[in-house]
C-alpha cells in the first residue's frame, strides 16, 4: 500500500504544478511520474484528492481529447466546468476548446517537478 501512496504523492506533485488556465492529461501526468501506462491510476489518485480534500487542482486533468471525463468525481457534474471557465478555460460539451494550445506537458517541466 506503500507504493501506491507514493505514486498518489507524485502526482499531486505534478498537479500542483499545472498553472492556471491550462490542462494536462491523465496520460501526460502517468508518464511525467515514470508509469506511462498508469494513466488510470492518475485518475483514482485525483478522485481520492478530491474525497479526501487534498488541496490540488485536480480540475485542470482532462483525458488526452480534451474531455472532462473526472467531472463525476466532483461534488456536482458541472462544478469542474465552472472551475475551469473560472481560470478562463473555455468548455463545450465537456471538452476543452483549443486543447492543443492550452495543453501543459508536464514531462516538459519534469526537472522543475521531482
Amino acid at each position: 500500500m506503500g507504493d501506491s501512496n507514493d505514486f498518489f504523492e507524485k502526482v499531486y506533485a505534478v498537479v500542483r504544478q499545472i498553472p492556471e488556465g491550462r490542462v494536462s492529461s491523465y496520460g501526460a501526468i502517468a508518464k511525467s511520474v515514470g508509469a506511462a501506462k498508469s494513466a488510470r491510476m492518475v485518475g483514482y489518485a485525483l478522485h481520492a484528492s478530491i474525497q479526501n480534500g487534498v488541496d490540488i487542482p485536480a480540475h485542470r486533468v482532462v483525458n488526452r481529447n480534451g474531455l472532462l471525463t473526472g467531472k463525476f468525481h466532483f461534488f456536482s457534474d458541472t462544478l469542474m466546468e465552472q472551475m475551469l471557465h473560472a481560470e478562463g478555460v473555455l468548455v463545450e460539451n465537456d471538452r476543452v476548446v483549443d486543447f492543443k494550445r492550452l495543453f501543459w506537458n508536464p514531462s516538459e517541466h519534469i526537472n522543475d517537478l521531482l
